[in-house]
């Protein structure tokens, strides 16, 4: 029980994370379903030629509303007609993903304990552009699959990373988002 206590202390804060009020976190939305609900919305503005401007402004979870305020700004580069100011529409659907990832990575080895020395994640994607540019019905506009790598090294032991990258595999939203097919609701305002 000492060791225990002893154990507790070391690794309040594991890979910058307050275990603490993670695994608290955890319990809570265990206890009551309705903590864990979010709602996440972005707004796109575009801003001429091929740039555009995301705002970020809240969300809301457990019933409650949380301001933000963010910019995203996305371009396409030279060959696609854009100014290559910004990472593209593509580059940033990756870094979401990358990013998610990461999260459960860092979450859940700090959740065991496991102090992190490297995390990267290395991802790749192949598009035809004429599917984009609606040149042939055959080809996909968008990636026939994405391909990625995750580097990682730690103070666990290679089986318990694994069941980590497992885990991640299994909880990840933007994981989820990206290998799942997501229904997509539209509807268009002509001003």
């Amino acid at each position: 029980m000492i060791e225990a206590a002893k154990k507790e202390k070391k690794t309040q804060t594991v890979n910058g994370l307050n275990v603490e009020a993670l695994s608290g976190a955890i319990e809570e939305v265990g206890k009551d379903p309705s903590k864990g609900l979010t709602r996440w919305n972005v707004a796109t503005d575009w801003k001429g030629g091929t740039q555009m401007q995301t705002q970020v402004v809240g969300y809301e979870i457990g019933g409650e509303y949380v301001k933000k305020d963010f910019t995203i700004n996305c371009d396409e580069p030279y060959e696609l007609c854009g100014s290559n100011q910004f990472p593209n529409p593509q580059e940033t659907l990756m870094a979401a993903l990358n990013s998610c990832m990461m999260v459960g990575y860092v979450a859940l080895c700090a959740l065991e304990g496991i102090n992190l020395e490297e995390l990267r994640i290395e991802t790749k994607g192949d598009i035809d552009l004429r599917g984009f540019f609606g040149l042939d019905e055959t080809v996909s506009p968008g990636y026939d699959q994405i391909n990625y790598t995750v580097h990682i090294k730690g103070s666990g032991t290679p089986e318990q990373l694994k069941e980590i990258h497992e885990k991640v595999r299994k909880t990840s939203p933007n994981y989820f988002n990206i290998s799942k097919p997501v229904p997509l609701n539209s509807q268009l305002i002509v001003n």
